[in-house]
């Protein structure tokens, strides 16, 4: 049977990339009876019909997948923020992080729209990215106005599958547009009254660019930590799981215990002190989550 990479989906068609080519498929009842949903991203076998109808048969094994964007067997995330229209959000950042670390998944931080700061917002910013670079993530300052950084982009999606998240109105379809002009996606205004653009993609596609693989995914402006336990969410702040062995206690949740090695950086600066508080809420933000039955 072939076999080939799902691209796009689009009410209820699967659009599979294989050696013959791009082939439109339905899925099977059978996914809907193992509880299976089809994403772009997957890994897929299927048949084609006498009538030139195709059917999904198979989805392989997946390394990772996301809910929100619904996508499987992502390579790294570029998580893009708007330095102003909406302003810069440190801690809807850290929510994408969390999610992202989560699942495994490298992320890159692309600040956009830099061209719209003053000299002392420019200086905020930077001083955010010098953090989230000294902990160990990538960050780009970028403009797709003035393209000052838009071409350090392009060489990190070589031969990788990369997810384009981040909220709504920061300028992802801009970005894409930037790195390849062609593709012409539809951009949204940003409303002066929220602070929110309109959600101007409505389904993922793999999209080539250069060498490698891009999904523009629908903008979103909240995560839910749904499947992320209070034991699971020190590893997904990078700094704290490079420290999280050196404290007293196995199973510390760096908030009450004695001799925690994370508290003990935050006293001595090495640790951000809002990238704590951050943490401090999500804690409580899944306690709070209710009982799943």
């Amino acid at each position: 049977m072939p076999e080939g990479k799902i691209i796009k989906a689009l009410s209820g068609f699967y659009y599979v990339e294989s050696s013959e080519g791009i082939v439109t498929c339905r899925g099977r009842g059978n996914f809907r009876n193992k509880k299976i949903t089809p994403l772009v991203g997957d890994h897929a076998i299927y048949h084609i019909e006498k009538s030139g109808e195709g059917y999904l048969l198979e989805i392989k094994d997946r390394k990772n997948e996301l809910v929100r964007p619904p996508i499987a067997n992502v390579d790294q995330a570029i998580l893009v923020f708007s330095a102003v229209e909406p302003d810069f959000s440190p801690v809807l950042l850290d929510r994408f992080l969390v999610l992202i670390e989560f699942n495994e998944i490298k992320p890159i931080i692309v600040i956009t729209k830099i061209d719209l700061l003053s000299e002392e917002a420019l200086k905020k910013i930077n001083a955010y990215a010098d953090y989230y670079r000294q902990i160990g993530y990538e960050v780009l300052l970028t403009s797709s106005k003035t393209e000052e950084g838009v071409e350090l982009v392009q060489p990190m999606l070589a031969k990788k599958i990369s997810v384009f998240a981040g909220q709504s109105g920061v300028g992802k379809s801009t970005l894409l547009n930037a790195l390849k002009p062609n593709l012409d996606l539809k951009t949204g205004i940003i409303s002066s009254h929220l602070g929110r653009g309109k959600h101007t993609t409505r389904h993922v596609e793999l999209i080539e660019i250069g060498e490698g693989l891009v999904a523009d995914t629908p903008g979103f402006s909240s995560l839910d930590f749904i499947d992320i336990e209070v034991e699971d969410l020190s590893y997904c702040f990078i700094e704290m799981r490079e420290r999280s062995n050196a404290c007293k206690f196995r199973g510390c949740t760096h908030l009450a215990e004695p001799k925690c090695a994370i508290k003990e950086s935050i006293e001595n600066g090495e640790i951000s002190s809002d990238r704590y508080e951050h943490y401090k809420s999500f804690i409580q933000e899944i306690r709070d989550r209710k009982p799943r039955y």
